[in-house]
C-alpha cells in the first residue's frame, strides 16, 4: 500500500510541474456531513477538505473526517475516531459554476469498539459533484468507497465549499 501512497504522491507532482499556462489555479476548502456506512455499523462524521486546482482539469486534496455519531451493531459498539486521507482528483467542467469530478487516492481510518481500537488504510476512490452559487460558495455532493485491509467503508457526503 505505502507503494500506492508514493505512486499517488508523485502522479500529483508530475502535474504540478507541468505550467498551467493561461488557466486559472486555486485553493478550495470544504466542511459538511459525511454517512459512513462500514460494512455493518452506520456512522456519522463531521468532514473537511483542502484542495488545490492546478487548472479546471486536475488537482489535489486532504480530507480528514472526526466521529460525531457512533452505532451499535449486536452487542459492538462502534464509533469513528478519525480518518484522513490524500486524493488525486480530476474535475470535468459542465459550466461555469459546476464540476463533477473523479477521486482516486488513499486512507487511513480508526475506529473505537467496544472490544478495542480498529486501525487501517487504504485506496479510496469515488466521485460526486459541485455547484457554485457565487464565485466563491457553493455545495458539494460526492461518494467514496475505501477499500482498506480488513473490509470497506462507503462514505456519502454533503458539504459547503469555499473558493479561497
Amino acid at each position: 500500500m505505502k507503494s500506492l501512497m508514493i505512486t499517488v504522491a508523485t502522479a500529483a507532482l508530475s502535474v504540478a510541474a507541468v505550467p498551467a499556462v493561461s488557466q486559472a489555479q486555486e485553493v478550495y476548502g470544504t466542511v459538511g456531513y459525511a454517512n459512513v456506512d462500514a460494512d455493518g455499523p452506520t456512522l456519522g462524521a463531521l468532514q473537511g477538505r483542502l484542495g488545490y486546482k492546478f487548472n479546471p482539469y486536475v488537482g489535489i486534496e486532504g480530507e480528514a473526517a472526526f466521529g460525531i455519531t457512533d452505532d451499535t451493531v449486536g452487542l459492538l459498539d462502534v464509533e469513528l475516531k478519525h480518518e484522513v486521507g490524500a486524493f488525486v482528483v480530476g474535475f470535468l467542467p459542465v459550466s461555469p459554476k459546476a464540476d463533477l469530478f473523479a477521486r482516486v487516492g488513499y486512507s487511513s481510518t480508526s475506529f473505537d469498539t467496544s472490544l478495542g481500537d480498529v486501525d487501517d488504510d487504504g485506496v479510496a476512490w469515488g466521485f460526486g459533484g459541485q455547484y457554485h452559487f457565487t464565485d466563491k460558495d457553493g455545495v458539494r455532493l460526492d461518494w467514496t468507497r475505501h477499500d482498506y485491509d480488513v473490509g470497506s467503508a462507503d462514505v456519502w457526503a454533503v458539504a459547503y465549499t469555499r473558493k479561497f
